[in-house]
């Protein structure tokens, strides 16, 4: 009798294991950096190599700081949105440029336009890593003091900014310091 539990028992609880599986979402990948500082950097940025972008220019208000490409085809959907929403003046957006070359990335800004106050140019993905990055494009919410509040994988859309994002910094805007 055990000869015949004991296989269905395993079998019924991989079935159970994969269900559940199977349910998630699988754009939810936790991030171990949420509600942590932002991970210390200092890099050239893409539109000045002289000039420098780091870790101190993400405190003081509520930012998103974008990591892109200009190889990646969804960064491509998604910048129309981003340079309407930095038109709109709703939030500082900054930009993480993500294993690129320079210039392939300024090239893609002077095509597509540049919504970011700044981008860090991380042509190696050092810093995307130290940031947690799994692919592109990915964005992040950072709070005023420069601790990452949420983070968003994949395309951002105008659906994704007013139902995820856009009440996250309200929330943030309207909390003590």
């Amino acid at each position: 009798m055990l000869r015949f539990v004991l296989p269905l028992g395993i079998f019924l609880a991989l079935v159970a294991l994969f269900a559940v599986g199977l349910t998630r979402d699988p754009k939810l990948v936790p991030s171990p950096l949420v509600d942590k500082p932002v991970p210390a950097f200092l890099l050239p940025t893409v539109e000045d190599i002289e000039g420098e972008i780091g870790t101190a220019d993400l405190s003081g208000r509520v930012s998103l700081v974008n990591v892109w490409a200009s190889w990646c085809v969804s960064c491509r959907v998604e910048h129309p949105f981003l340079n309407d929403l930095a038109r709109r003046g709703e939030i500082p957006i900054y930009g993480l440029n993500y294993k690129d070359t320079l210039p392939e990335a300024r090239r893609y800004l002077e095509q597509f336009g540049n919504p970011y106050l700044a981008s860090a140019f991380d042509a190696d993905g050092k810093v995307g890593i130290d940031w947690g990055v799994y692919g592109v494009p990915e964005t992040f919410l950072v709070d005023a003091k420069g601790v990452i509040r949420y983070k968003h994988i994949g395309v951002l859309t105008p659906e994704v900014w007013e139902r995820e994002l856009l009440p996250r910094v309200r929330a943030l805007r309207e909390s003590p310091s």
